[in-house]
């Protein structure tokens, strides 16, 4: 297996150690090296290591989300949630998104609201299916570091630090696909360098199809996944004209991406029949829309450059140097060409994610869409991993050069993303969109894309420094502390917009609930005027009932069904009744809150 990084000749020494191995770096006692060095040799040990290593990564995402039992980040989670429920075989509802979303994630979770019988029982539940898949990014960027060429204790320490890092956990404190989406990326990447490398044909032909599957699956789980099933074919379709690999490995990977295509097309079609008058998502259609409009083109361009320097800082700058390897790699004939596809699958996702979205949202005039931490962020472990190695791996010329290009590429992105949207930056940002940035520029209020970029590459230099003035010994050490880094950002994020953004929504989504009285099994009527946090998670408190949206005022009528009516208050002073000017026959108001501005009407 050729490594990544070609650290053979390097201006720092041999690749292992400042001392080719022979004497350990470690700065421990030679009883105690020696002890670890037996007890290492065992079969067992880093098997155990690595379920030890997992165990601690869901422990640690349960303790940061366990204690939510609600949805609060509107309509998504909401969306995920009600497809959920109909592929765990309950009652449809009303769809609060507006349209169908791919249903590979609530796939997952599904389970969990087959089990519980109350709303917040299944949102615990799903908490903790998310810490588990979640948290299967660390031992697939172990696997992923040992490719690199790093040995098992360091290829461990790399899987700590990037496991914990906020873009990789951030999103498993929410019903969100971006959960289970890192893990499809790594295990896509891992199977398309396993397939390209030598080895037996069988081994190569089941890297392929794991591939082909992976790549369909991603499809089925959120839409980004077209990304990957377009480079997964386009690389099958060089491969086989080539001949980079065996053609029946490679067909067998057509195959894969073949099946799962079809599943996913089939999923697709179930959900939507399930909610017949929702039209699916046509994001791929606004998507080259966006793209053929010239009044969009500029806002796009600048809108994929803030994606991608919102990926570079989120990821301590490592991002970057991962990044200007990967192109450098992609036209070095010298590296294998596992390497070289790779680095080119590692490229071209992270341009096409960046490009997707800002041309899906060029007509949203949000101010975090100019730099949207979560589309990208996916993609954050497949580079930080390989950023990470660099350390290791790379001669001190070699990582200053990477180091020195990489933040260059950080600034021109900001300066040309500021000098296009202008003032507009610094209008108010919700932390939630961006939370990376706000803790790395010390503020919880505001986007401050300079102050982020310092704090982003402060980081970074303290990392080269100190593996400049120590050399590879020291680089475990800098790992070390990149990994408590990672673990009270991720902490410190938790404490600062995950919590404040559950709690600035919970009335709505269970404290109306409980006031209002309202029963899961209730067939709920909700006005369109009704504050927009509350009818989107309502789609889901209302558990085993269901929920539509009327417009009461404008007279339209009620399902036959329905067994409640959520009203909109007219006015605080005004009295209750005329929430409802025109009250179907037998309907009568239960409660009400005229200072939260709803009401409450019930079917005699």
């Amino acid at each position: 297996m050729q490594p990544l990084i070609d650290s053979a000749h390097t201006s720092d020494g041999p690749g292992r150690g400042e001392d080719g191995g022979k004497n350990a770096p470690d700065a421990l006692a030679p009883a105690v090296r020696a002890r670890l060095r037996v007890l290492a040799a065992h079969r067992w040990f880093w098997p155990v290591a690595l379920l030890l290593g997992y165990g601690g990564q869901v422990v640690f995402r349960l303790v940061l989300s366990i204690h939510n039992y609600f949805p609060s980040v509107h309509a998504d989670e909401d969306s995920y949630l009600v497809i959920a429920r109909v592929l765990a075989g309950r009652p449809t509802t009303e769809m609060p998104v507006g349209v169908v979303i791919p249903g590979g994630y609530p796939l997952l979770i599904s389970p969990a609201l087959r089990i519980a019988d109350n709303p917040a029982t299944a949102y615990h539940l799903i908490m903790a299916i998310n810490a588990v898949l979640n948290a299967l990014v660390f031992p697939l960027v172990v696997v992923a570091a040992r490719r690199l060429g790093l040995s098992r204790r360091n290829a461990y320490l790399v899987g700590t630090a990037v496991a914990l890092v906020p873009p990789v956990t951030f999103y498993s404190q929410f019903v969100m696909s971006d959960t289970v989406l890192p893990v499809l990326l790594l295990v896509w990447l891992i199977t398309m360098h396993g397939w390209l490398s030598p080895g037996s044909p069988r081994r190569r032909a089941l890297y392929a199809v794991a591939m082909g599957l992976v790549a369909g699956y991603s499809m089925a789980t959120h839409d980004r996944g077209g990304v990957v099933v377009a480079l997964t074919a386009l690389v099958l379709v060089v491969v086989l004209a080539v001949g980079w690999a065996p053609r029946l490995a490679s067909l067998a990977g057509v195959g894969g991406l073949g099946v799962s295509f079809l599943g996913a097309k089939l999923l697709a079609g179930f959900v939507e029949s399930q909610f017949k008058d929702v039209p699916p998502s046509s994001v791929g259609n606004k998507v080259f829309e966006n793209l053929g409009d010239p009044q969009y083109r500029g806002t796009i361009i600048a809108r994929t450059f803030g994606q991608l320097w919102y990926f570079m800082t989120s990821t301590y700058g490592f991002g970057a140097i991962a990044f200007v390897l990967c192109v450098t790699v992609v036209f070095r004939r010298r590296y294998p060409v596992a390497e070289r596809v790779v680095a080119f699958t590692m490229v071209a996702m992270l341009f096409g994610t960046a490009l997707a979205s800002a041309a899906g949202l060029a007509d949203n005039n949000r101010i975090d869409n100019w730099v949207y931490a979560r589309y990208c962020a996916v993609l954050v472990p497949l580079f930080l991993v390989v950023g990470l190695a660099v350390l290791f791996r790379a001669g001190k010329r070699s990582l200053l050069w990477l180091a020195g290009i990489g933040a260059v590429v950080i600034g021109v992105i900001q300066v040309s993303v500021g000098a296009y949207a202008g003032s507009e930056l610094k209008l108010w940002a919700s932390p939630w969109t961006v939370p990376d940035a706000m803790f790395l520029a010390s503020t919880w209020e505001g986007l401050h894309m300079a102050r982020t970029t310092v704090g982003a590459l402060a980081v970074l230099a303290a990392c080269l420094l100190l593996r400049v003035a120590g050399g590879r010994r020291v680089v475990a050490a800098v790992v070390g502390c990149v990994t408590m880094f990672a673990a009270y950002a991720t902490v410190s994020i938790t404490d600062n917009v995950s919590a404040p953004h559950g709690k600035a929504r919970k009335y709505e989504a269970v404290g109306l609930y409980k006031e209002a009285g309202l029963r899961k099994d209730d067939n709920l009527v909700m006005d369109g005027n009704l504050n927009w946090d509350a009818r989107m998670a309502l789609s889901y408190e209302v558990y085993w009932g269901r929920v539509w949206t009327e417009d009461l005022k404008a007279g339209d009528a009620l399902p036959e069904r329905a067994t409640a009516v959520l009203a909109t208050a007219a006015d605080k002073d005004a009295p209750p009744q005329a929430s409802w000017p025109n009250p179907r026959p037998g309907w009568y108001i239960t409660k009400y809150n005229l200072e939260r501005g709803w009401v409450l009407w019930r079917k005699a």
